[in-house]
């Protein structure tokens, strides 16, 4: 449970939840919010309201460049706000663009196990462009191997091992974020 005068700590700055896809961005980002009462938003799902299709036509349709562009847009936009809990797509990292609203929140990178990753993509493909290739696997692992680095760049880290319920996964984020607190807010 996260207490209210702990989220006062925080000042009001955005939380941006960075990792692979797969790593539960958006699952855990909403409960997050929820216990912060901050406001939950993904943006994925605003890169295809702004889009006006889903990722996979997007990228289908314009390309990556171009998703990347609405992706950029739609960070900009949120970064003007306060008291949000953003999760962000896999590969919003890689624009240094974006680093420059990213950090004017607090960044947490939600590093999962690539096989626990791998396990649950298997599960629930969905429409992942990135890894529509022959050998989807090892795709996913060179995407993570490439985006590790940007990743690293994160004011926390939340190393994710095994499987754990999105309550538990909410508790270790507050856990990892109340410890960056004691050394001050990123600036």
């Amino acid at each position: 449970m996260i207490h209210p005068e702990e989220v006062e700590r925080l000042r009001g700055v955005n939380v941006y939840l960075i990792g692979m896809m797969g790593s539960g961005k958006s699952t855990v980002g909403s409960e997050l919010a929820a216990q912060l009462r901050f406001q939950f938003f993904d943006t994925d799902g605003l890169v295809e309201q702004v889009g006006g299709s889903s990722i996979a036509q997007i990228f289908a349709e314009h390309g990556e460049a171009y998703f990347r562009d609405l992706e950029t847009q739609v960070l900009a936009q949120l970064s003007s706000y306060t008291r949000l809990v953003i999760a962000t797509g896999g590969g919003i990292v890689l624009r240094p663009k974006n680093w420059s609203y990213l950090h004017h929140g607090l960044t947490v990178w939600l590093d999962v196990a690539p096989e626990l990753i791998w396990q649950r993509l298997k599960r629930d493909p969905g429409q992942r462009p990135l890894l529509q290739t022959p050998d989807p696997q090892a795709a996913l692992y060179k995407l993570m191997q490439e985006r590790e680095p940007f990743y690293a760049q994160a004011d926390v880290r939340v190393p994710i091992r095994s499987e754990t319920s999105p309550p538990q996964l909410v508790e270790q984020i507050w856990q990892a974020i109340r410890a960056r607190l004691r050394d001050g807010i990123p600036s």
